[in-house]
């Protein structure tokens, strides 16, 4: 079987809600991230197979297949396929392992990984209002808990998930702001090193613009007491312990070792492993410990064989469970903050985090990296990179 490696990551520096990056039309957003791709790598774009490109509210100006229409506004050959891929939030992230399975299975030689979310042009939540999501036979299924009084509209909610973890793992309101201050002052750290600086996208128009900008330098666990519970009135979720409404896109080029070397490109990793799992879909976001878990064993590889390790941080419980669970190390847990402090563009988030990681490990010279994501519905991605 071939190997996938990946040759080089990129991504928008993650714009706020209603922020620079609200006027950009997602197409051209993701059609930007392809052309920077191009220009860091060199490759032409007709030997690029497919575009497998992740986003998660596919209606409005993100609907009609946006990764077939990144590929047109980036300027690429009319010959260059594209697929749009929903695995909530974790779409980009199934984009890049769906990528690199094809590449191992010989059917692609060059592939591009990619995801766009623009949740300022098109809300989070804006397919639900063409109908009612979920399903009948769903419903009867979990009626118990949904017809509880607990989740908001008797749908599945997030946020709920997100206090059941709470709850269940004995997390306090206090330990969880303390988790969501760590993210902006470990972000706040990476921007000031110039950590993030070789890995972002040029937009057009938007030469200034060179830093994530949801950053809210100087927040403390006090300050974040200040702010009302935003699902239960005793809760422990709000505003500063959960992943930010964001705009941004990311791509990850993957080629076999052979295509690298005859392109003269030089790869930063192989793919190593991956694996996905699904847990429940009430509690939602517990789905990246059996996912981890799963590609761990997949991989031979232990704990503490992973010298990084980026979860996302849909909810400060989110990472919190995981590590309470796997027993990594604070030190290698997010280490250059993560969706609390500079937000979460749904689609984009997954190869955003795959991005974050690969750099990190090429500057810190890291061996194995790892990645996961919880998901809406209580699935999670789990991957293993290997710097090369």
């Amino acid at each position: 079987m071939p190997d996938a490696v990946i040759v080089d990551a990129v991504r928008t520096p993650i714009g706020k809600r209603n922020g620079t990056l609200a006027d950009v039309h997602p197409a051209d957003l993701a059609g930007y991230v392809l052309q920077d791709l191009q220009r860091r790598t060199g490759i032409d774009p007709e030997t690029v197979d497919d575009v497998v490109w992740g986003c998660v509210n596919q209606v409005g100006d993100q609907a009609a297949q946006i990764g077939r229409y990144a590929v047109l506004a980036a300027g690429w050959p009319e010959t260059v396929a594209g697929i749009t891929v929903n695995r909530a939030c974790g779409s980009s992230q199934s984009a890049f392992d769906f990528a690199a399975g094809m590449v191992m299975a010989g059917q692609y030689d060059v592939v591009v990984a990619g995801g766009v979310e623009s949740m300022s042009r098109v809300p989070l939540g804006a397919g639900r209002d063409l109908g009612r999501p979920f399903g009948p036979l769903v419903r009867e299924r979990y009626a118990a808990d949904l017809t509880s009084g607990e989740f908001p509209g008797g749908d599945f909610n997030q946020g709920v998930g997100a206090e059941r973890i709470a709850k269940k793992w004995g997390f306090s309101r206090r330990r969880l702001d303390e988790y969501a201050s760590r993210s902006h002052e470990l972000a706040a750290a990476a921007i000031d090193s110039g950590a993030f600086a070789g890995q972002l996208a040029r937009i057009p128009g938007k030469e200034d613009f060179t830093a994530d900008e949801g950053l809210r330098r100087g927040t403390t666990p006090e300050k974040l007491a200040a702010l009302k519970p935003s699902f239960t009135a005793d809760g422990v979720i709000h505003a500063g312990n959960a992943s930010q409404i964001s705009d941004g896109a990311s791509a990850v080029l993957i080629t076999t070792p052979e295509r690298a070397r005859e392109l003269g490109l030089t790869p930063i990793a192989r793919y190593h492993s991956g694996a996905v799992s699904g847990a429940d879909p009430l509690m939602m976001l517990t789905g990246p410990i059996p996912a981890t878990q799963k590609v761990l064993k997949r991989s031979g590889l232990s704990i503490s064989d992973i010298g990084a390790f980026e979860v996302n941080e849909a909810f400060a419980p989110v990472p919190l469970a995981w590590q309470a669970e796997l027993g990594a190390e604070d030190k290698v847990l997010n280490p250059l903050g993560g969706a609390i402090a500079v937000g979460h563009p749904l689609g984009a988030s997954g190869t955003i985090l795959m991005t974050r990681l690969l750099h990190h490990m090429r500057d810190k010279s890291i061996r194995y990296g790892l990645q996961t994501m919880c998901e809406g519905g209580g699935t999670a991605n789990a991957t293993i990179v290997e710097l090369l």
